[in-house]
């Protein structure tokens, strides 16, 4: 019986295989995104501990939805283990550097889903998975402009209260 069920499915194992190992990457995305949260708060960096309190949402709902196509399109999604997520960062600009080469890398994973829909035929993921790239485009952005405050407005004296003040404040194509 579970063969005939499997053959109910509309992707292909190897976009199975790696749309499980996005919903991963996606929650390992949101905790560290979570954990610089919680170290902004620390810090009393209140502005950057809410950004990356909804960047942590943000990443779990493109898990969820990654998650969701799987087992709407016939697969089995599979609900990931998360480890080593870091509790201390380097430094208040590090947290954003550390969030660009998050994002760079997303991008990475996600074109290589593209690329693996187009050598296998498989064009409703490959549309799916448009949603994701273009929202990449934001991401990284959004990364970018927050690093450019640092060399804009510097860190010294009240330059790091004057970035953070200023986090809520970067947005994409507004």
């Amino acid at each position: 019986m579970k063969d005939l069920l499997r053959l109910k499915t509309s992707l292909n194992e190897e976009i199975e295989n790696i749309l499980n190992a996005q919903i991963k990457v996606e929650a390992h995305s949101s905790s560290v995104y979570l954990a610089m949260s919680s170290w902004c708060d620390d810090q009393g960096y209140d502005f950057s501990s809410d950004f990356f309190s909804k960047q942590s949402e943000e990443e779990r709902k493109h898990m969820m939805k990654l998650f969701n196509y799987v087992n709407d399109r016939g697969g089995k999604a599979i609900s990931p283990e998360i480890a080593n997520i870091p509790a201390d960062f380097e430094s208040f600009r590090s947290v954003f550097e550390q969030m660009l080469e998050q994002e760079m890398f997303v991008t990475q994973q996600f074109n290589n889903i593209a690329d693996k829909c187009i050598k296998l035929k498989d064009f409703v993921t490959f549309q799916f998975i448009q949603w994701f790239l273009e929202e990449q485009i934001e991401e990284e952005y959004v990364a970018r402009r927050i690093l450019e405050m640092f060399d804009v407005i510097g860190e010294e004296g009240i330059g790091r209260w004057e970035i953070d003040k200023h986090i809520p404040k970067v947005t994409y194509g507004e």
